[in-house]
């Protein structure tokens, strides 16, 4: 088969390379879409990569090609997207369904063969299944999906409530339709991209807030009648986000850090006051998976993009490049700025 290849620090090559061979258990699946996570951009351009060679990708969809023995609920031609986690299923968290926390995890797409190929096998249990009308696209963004559904489920969300989303990328345009299927009194948007925040308003949100405006922070007090939010949600990993959760927050509220910050981060002790003195709750949030594996996110995410529920727009997507030109796909994230939502590789 054809795969993009990363050899070294940016050097990624569309070569041929070995078709993946399955086991009992397994599925082959004929990738159809894939996304770029923002975890894959360090692994090709900042040296990332756990080695050399490796096919990374672990956001896809497709359609399965081969089912081995004792594979029961999957069958050839059924669409499905992949739960890249590889659980071990015998440590302390497996037992207790936090597979996210896994002691000996392996991964699809950085610790073995990912999706920037033609196939790829995984197991039975790691397929989701989905409607024949959900097109693959749409099946390639079931993990950003899920990532942001689980922030919700690690903050105890409860409807009711009115809920911040910081950070209007892929994740917190998701965890902001979430919310609003979950029952959120409002939810509002903060970013600082016009485009971001004119599609958050697309996708169902009450209100939105460019951070760079200058007056935000009076403009939220009066929607909120100076209670602040009762739940926020920060999926940008920035500085300036995860310090804002701190200032937003409302007394007995619940913060989720869902976005992972790449630089030093450092409170005031004023800031972080705000955590004793509003008692609010603060979590983090890793991964996308529950009991029974891979957990009523995966499930969910079927469901509601069948039904309509959680909505897709194809300005989430910033560009649509053949699985031949991933290498042009990594050059756009080069020059920071230029990436403005999700760059999707498809085969044939």
């Amino acid at each position: 088969m054809k795969a993009a290849v990363l050899h070294a620090n940016d050097d990624l090559r569309y070569e041929e390379y070995p078709t993946p061979q399955i086991e009992d258990g397994e599925i082959l699946v004929k990738v159809k879409a894939t996304g770029i996570c923002g975890s894959d951009v360090p692994r090709v351009l900042h040296n990332g990569a756990h080695f050399y060679p490796i096919v990374l990708g672990h956001e896809f969809s497709g359609e399965v090609a081969e089912v081995g023995k004792d594979v029961r609920r999957i069958s050839v031609g059924d669409k499905v997207a992949g739960a890249p986690l590889l659980p071990c299923l015998k440590c302390e968290q497996c037992q207790k369904g936090n597979y996210s926390l896994c002691d000996s995890y392996s991964f699809i797409g950085s610790r073995v063969q990912g999706s920037f190929a033609q196939y790829v096998k995984l197991p039975e249990q790691n397929a989701v299944k989905f409607d024949p009308e959900i097109s693959f696209e749409q099946g390639a963004l079931f993990e950003p999906s899920t990532i942001a559904l689980h922030g919700l489920r690690r903050a105890g969300f409860r409807g009711g409530q009115d809920t911040a989303i910081l950070g209007g990328g892929t994740i917190g345009l998701f965890a902001a339709q979430w919310a609003r299927i979950f029952g959120a009194r409002r939810v509002f948007v903060f970013d600082i991209d016009p485009d971001r925040l004119k599609l958050a308003k697309k996708l169902g949100a009450d209100g939105v807030v460019n951070t760079q405006e200058d007056g935000f922070r009076g403009q939220v007090k009066e929607w909120t009648k100076g209670r602040g939010f009762g739940f926020i949600f920060e999926t940008a990993g920035a500085a300036a986000t995860m310090k804002l959760a701190f200032e937003l927050a409302g007394k007995h509220s619940d913060v989720c850090f869902i976005g992972t910050p790449s630089r030093d981060l450092v409170f005031s002790p004023q800031l972080l006051e705000n955590l004793h003195r509003k008692e609010f709750r603060l979590t983090g949030s890793w991964m996308s998976y529950s009991a029974p594996f891979p957990g009523e996110e995966w499930e969910l995410t079927a469901h509601f993009l069948a039904t309509g529920a959680l909505k897709y727009d194809e300005d989430l997507i910033f560009r649509k490049l053949p699985m031949s030109e991933a290498k042009k796909a990594f050059d756009y994230y080069k020059v920071p700025g230029t990436v403005k939502g999700k760059i999707l590789l498809l085969n044939e």
